[in-house]
């Protein structure tokens, strides 16, 4: 069967002027348009082909990589709009159609949203749709060892709430960083590394944007010790620092900052000075 939207490794069958047809099973020949085509596919050898659909609503073939695939939640921009719908573009020559019916707000050329890439089942057309809770799952028992306090996630940046900010976690899950995590910049779309803080009751899942306890605290105690040692001995940031000072310097909280210069104190590697930090000799 052909994933639509989708990855799929295709035997290649025949060759014409205008471009490859590969063996696509029940839906027939799937052309890979001449502008794909390259030296070393012959007939009878298999390629690996993104599949949608073209103009006339057909199956075509290519080996451009879209920016996201049936079945992910994704950042796209509104190329057109017209009285039906706007166009996506999501990295193909042909944009991806989201219709006004799945739309939260009238979109506009120009703007971005945070849209999931499914398949309509009345058409059997590939399609965006802005109304992304409708596809986000609630965390079962099996998904929670990957969700233990402390394991590091793949996040997607949603939306600004007045708590913080909604994401969405390893392409399934909600969930929300709050304000007083965040030292950083973030904007809807972004694409990160984070960290389980914890698994509510009502499944969604509060992030971090670092990790937390014992390890981060080592791990970026020896970051500080080698800045340190690079550094003629001694950094200017101490308890009175501003806690932009302490990111844009080293990317961490300043509670982090405090926690690992409490550590190298307690291993007596460093003194502690009114204006900073120091190793000692």
């Amino acid at each position: 069967m052909i994933k639509l939207g989708d990855y799929n490794t295709l035997k290649i069958v025949k060759s014409v002027d205008f471009g490859l047809y590969l063996d696509g099973g029940e839906e027939g020949e799937i052309l890979l348009p001449q502008r794909y085509v390259t030296n070393d596919m012959k007939i009878g050898n298999e390629v690996t082909v993104f599949i949608y659909l073209d103009q006339e609503e057909r199956p075509v073939a290519t080996t451009e990589t879209p920016y996201a695939k049936v079945g992910e939640f994704v950042s796209l921009e509104v190329a057109w709009v017209n009285q039906f719908g706007a166009f996506l573009n999501w990295g193909l020559m042909k944009d991806i159609f989201c219709p006004f019916r799945e739309q939260k707000k009238r979109m506009e050329q120009g703007q971005r949203h945070i849209v999931y890439i499914k398949v309509d089942e009345d058409s059997y057309r590939l399609m965006a749709t802005a109304k992304v809770e409708k596809y986000l799952t609630t965390p079962i028992i099996t998904d929670l060892p990957s969700l233990q306090h402390g394991a590091e996630v793949d996040i997607l940046v949603w939306q600004k709430t007045d708590l913080g900010f909604k994401v969405i976690v390893n392409n399934k899950f909600q969930g929300l960083i709050f304000e007083n995590q965040i030292f950083q910049p973030l904007h809807s779309g972004m694409k990160l590394k984070a960290y389980v803080d914890h698994v509510r009751q009502d499944g969604k899942i509060d992030i971090v944007l670092q990790q937390t306890g014992r390890q981060q605290t080592l791990d970026f105690a020896e970051t500080l010790l080698r800045y340190l040692y690079e550094n003629d001995g001694f950094c200017n940031l101490g308890d009175k620092s501003p806690a932009e000072l302490i990111y844009d310097r080293f990317q961490v909280s300043k509670k982090a900052y405090k926690k690992a210069v409490g550590d190298l104190y307690k291993r007596r590697l460093i003194t502690i000075e009114p204006d900073g930090i120091r190793l000692v000799k």
